[in-house]
C-alpha cells in the first residue's frame, strides 16, 4: 500500500493542490541547474502561488555541509519563517539535501519532495532517511523526517538521459532481490525500451514503504534496504574525485553482485541464483574494470551500519529475501571485488 502523503501524478495539480489547502507564510523550490531547466521551467506557468527559487549544483560532490549553509543563508535573506514551506524539485542529491536544510532550519520547517530522477521516485523520497556527507563519506550525516508530502510525476522521467535512468533502476533492481522474486522474474524477462515505468515505480514504493512502516529509523527489518550499499557506498565514495566517476545506482549495482557473491560463499544463494543476479545486471549496465581495492575496503569500514569496527552487511537468503548485519572479513570483500572483474 502506498502511504497517504505520497501522490502519484500531475505534478502541476498535485502540487496546487497542496499549497491551496494549506497556509504558509513562504513558498521557495528547492533546485538544481537540471531540475530547474526540465522541471520548474515547465511548470511556473501553471503556477499561481508567489514563490522562490533557490539553485545549488547537482551531483553528490555537492551533497555537503557547506552546501547545506548557502541555502540557510538564503532561506534567512528571504525571509523565511517557520510557518514556510521548502519545496525540493530534483533528483537524490536535492531530495536528501533539502530535506535535511528543512529539517534543520529553526529546528523544523514543513517541506514536499517533488522527485524528478527514478533514483529518487523510488529511493530518496520515500522513507524519512536524510543526509549529507562528510569529508566524502556517504550520508554521515542526517536525520529521519518523513516530508509532508512527496509528489511522483512519471513525466520527469521523460527528460534523463539513459544512463541517469539506469542508475535509478538499480534500487529497483535491489527491491525485487530483497522482497520479490516474482517482480524479479518479470523485470529479467521485459526489454529496457519496454519498461512500463508508473507501475515499476508504484510497486518499487510498495516495497519500500511496507518495510519502512515496520522500521522507521532503522534499527532492524529495514536494514535490508541497504542490500548492495556496504560495497557500493565503498565503491561509490573511493570513485567520487576521480576521472572514471562511477554513479550512485552503477555503485550499487556492483555492490549488488559484491554482495550476492558473499551470500553464495556462505552458501545462502545457489551458483544459479548468483549467474542470474550477475548476468542480468551486467546486461543492464556498461560498467568499469574496478581497482583501489585498498581504498575501497578503506571506505568500507566508514559505513555508518558498521559496529565495533566491524564491517556490517545484508546478504540475500535467496531472491526475494534478505537478512542483516553480517559481519564481512576483508577479505572476502576483496574476493567477491575480484569476482566482479572476472564476469566483465
Amino acid at each position: 500500500m502506498i502511504p497517504d502523503h505520497i501522490k502519484i501524478g500531475d505534478a502541476k495539480k498535485l502540487l496546487s493542490e497542496f499549497i491551496g489547502n494549506n497556509n504558509f507564510s513562504k513558498v521557495g523550490f528547492l533546485v538544481d541547474e537540471n531540475s530547474k531547466k526540465h522541471c520548474l521551467k515547465p511548470l511556473e506557468e501553471y503556477l499561481s502561488f508567489n514563490y522562490d527559487v533557490i539553485t545549488i549544483r547537482g551531483g553528490e560532490e555537492n551533497k555537503n555541509l557547506s552546501t547545506c549553509e548557502a541555502v540557510w543563508t538564503e532561506l534567512i535573506k528571504l525571509k523565511f519563517d517557520r510557518k514556510s514551506l521548502l519545496i525540493n524539485l530534483g533528483g537524490g542529491v536535492v531530495s536528501d539535501l533539502g530535506g535535511f536544510v528543512a529539517s534543520t532550519y529553526m529546528r523544523g520547517i514543513d517541506f514536499i519532495n517533488i522527485p524528478s530522477t527514478l533514483l529518487a521516485q523510488v529511493d530518496a523520497s520515500v522513507g524519512g532517511k536524510l543526509g549529507i556527507d562528510l569529508h566524502n563519506l556517504k550520508n554521515l550525516i542526517g536525520v529521519f523526517r518523513e516530508p509532508n508530502c512527496v509528489i511522483v510525476d512519471i513525466n520527469f522521467l521523460n527528460t534523463l538521459p539513459e544512463r541517469e535512468l539506469k542508475s535509478g533502476f538499480a534500487e529497483v533492481i535491489k527491491h525485487c532481490l530483497i522482497r520479490d522474486q516474482k517482480m524479479f522474474r518479470n523485470i529479467m524477462n521485459i526489454r529496457w525500451e519496454d519498461n512500463n515505468w508508473e507501475e515499476i515505480v508504484k510497486h518499487s514504493i510498495k516495497i519500500k514503504s511496507a518495510i519502512v512502516k515496520k522500521d522507521l529509523k532503522e534499527s532492524g527489518i529495514r536494514k535490508i534496504l541497504n542490500f548492495g550499499h556496504t560495497i557500493g557506498h565503498a565503491i561509490e565514495t573511493t570513485y567520487l574525485h576521480k576521472n572514471q566517476k562511477i554513479l550512485h545506482g552503477e555503485a550499487i549495482s556492483i555492490g549488488m553482485i559484491c554482495e550476492s557473491y558473499i551470500s553464495h560463499h556462505f552458501n545462502k544463494i545457489n551458483l544459479h541464483d548468483l549467474d542470474k543476479i550477475t548476468d542480468y545486471i551486467l546486461k543492464i549496465y556498461k560498467l568499469p574494470k574496478l581497482n583501489h581495492f585498498t581504498t575501497i575496503i578503506e571506505n568500507a569500514y566508514h559505513d555508518k551500519k558498521n559496529l565495533s569496527q566491524n564491517i556490517r552487511t545484508c546478504l540475500l537468503d535467496g531472491i526475494g529475501s534478505c537478512g542483516y548485519d553480517f559481519q564481512l572479513d576483508p577479505k572476502l570483500i576483496v574476493k567477491s571485488l575480484e569476482y566482479f572483474n572476472e564476469k566483465l
